[in-house]
């Protein structure tokens, strides 16, 4: 009994490094939209070193993960969501890294800004932080229905992207002055699309703990 005290603690405990995880990530997109509309480098650069805390709280959920699996030696329902964690916290490390790339760009653009001309990727921004928030929520309660509503909000992530990509042509075409800003507007949609990918991996994940499939490929 004592040693699944310790063991449900443990989970706890790591859980709670998980939300910590999301709740900067959401911090970090926020402040991207920000900085966007108002080419604020010092935030750019506040988003950039904050990715280092980000990575900070993935190595200590891998160390967590691998303290439970040697110390704990769990089995069948345990082992997978520990296994499950790990995978997980790679894909919201990623979301993190597409965060400071973002950033990144938001420092490189120089030229005159086209903020108001591309509508559509201040809602990419949102909704991906909303999905990344509800994926995480979704894994940490094992809830595989609300995971699999989540995963069709991607449609409109890769919808508001392809808005992106008409509104981007049409800037070309008024004006051929702007071919360097546009490639660095379709990277920073390209960025976000790509988070929503990273979130619908957090949710395939979600359903294998529950199923033992990914993509309908039964693994355990």
């Amino acid at each position: 009994m004592a040693a699944r005290l310790s063991f449900d603690a443990e989970l706890k405990l790591l859980k709670e490094d998980l939300h910590e995880m999301a709740r900067l990530i959401e911090v970090a997109i926020e402040k991207i939209m920000i900085a966007f509309e108002n080419q604020d480098e010092d935030l750019a650069r506040e988003i950039i070193q904050g990715d280092r805390i980000i990575n900070d709280i993935e190595k200590a959920i891998e160390a967590r993960c691998l303290s439970l699996i040697i110390k704990q030696q769990p089995v069948a329902r345990d082992l997978r969501l520990v296994t499950t964690a790990l995978k997980v916290v790679t894909d919201m490390e990623r979301i993190g890294d597409h965060a400071a790339d973002i950033a990144e760009l938001i420092l490189r653009e120089k030229r005159e800004h086209i903020y108001d001309l591309v509508k559509h990727i201040p809602e990419m921004g949102k909704a991906s932080k909303d999905m990344v928030r509800d994926a995480v929520q979704a894994f940490t309660t094992l809830n595989v229905e609300k995971a699999r509503e989540i995963m069709k909000q991607d449609d409109i992530v890769d919808e508001l992207f392809d808005q992106v990509k008409l509104e981007v042509a049409s800037i070309l075409k008024a004006s051929s002055d702007q071919v360097d800003q546009c490639v660095d507007i379709l990277m920073i949609a390209k960025y976000f699309e790509r988070i929503g990918d990273h979130v619908v991996n957090i949710c395939e994940w979600t359903e294998f703990h529950e199923t033992g499939s990914v993509n309908n490929i039964r693994l355990l």
